[in-house]
């Protein structure tokens, strides 16, 4: 049987899969679990929920980290040659603009909610058992700055997730080129 090695055809290896179907539901389970948790009375459940989201905050950066140093070492295939061609140039800008934002929010959010709990005077305690540093020094007035922040992040980083579903969604029933299969799980044959 001949195979053709065409590299514009190329999907991504299975790590860069795994990181990208655990970071997204990871990512899907810290928005929801924040949305819930932020109008809560303060209770044992909501301190419970509030370790559980740094804890998974800190667990998602990490594997954010882990998925960007993969992804320097191991570049994302590029755009098939059809496709590109076919694509309009604010298509490849969004394409572009987009990955590059997820990745930036992907260490901006969870780096500012440490931030935040720091300067509330939460340290972080990963997990119940590894106390880390905090990201600043204790004040409130700081923490009243920074709050804000980690929310815009969040809503940020999920308004691009979003975009992203829809552009993978658009290739995938519009267009029907078949783009979305190089993120998918491959077949074993």
């Amino acid at each position: 049987m001949d195979t053709v090695n065409n590299t514009s055809e190329a999907g991504y290896t299975s790590v860069a899969k795994l990181l990208h179907w655990v970071l997204a539901l990871a990512l899907l389970g810290l928005f929801g679990m924040g949305l819930y948790m932020a109008d809560l009375p303060v209770s044992p459940l909501r301190l419970k929920l509030y370790n559980w989201h740094k804890w998974a905050g800190v667990t998602f950066l990490a594997l954010s980290l882990l998925r960007f140093i993969w992804r320097l070492s191991h570049p994302a295939p590029a755009l098939p040659e059809r496709i590109e061609a076919s694509m309009p140039a604010w298509q490849k800008i969004a394409h572009a603009g987009t990955h590059t934002a997820l990745y930036a929010l992907f260490f901006v959010t969870p780096l500012v909610g440490w931030a935040y709990s720091s300067a509330a005077g939460f340290p972080i305690v990963w997990f119940g058992t590894l106390p880390l540093p905090d990201f600043v020094p204790a004040d409130k007035a700081l923490a009243e700055l920074i709050k804000p922040w980690h929310e815009i992040s969040a809503f940020a980083l999920m308004g691009l997730v979003l975009l992203h579903v829809a552009g993978a969604l658009k290739h995938q029933l519009m267009d029907k080129d078949g783009l979305l299969q190089r993120m998918l799980p491959s077949k074993q044959t």
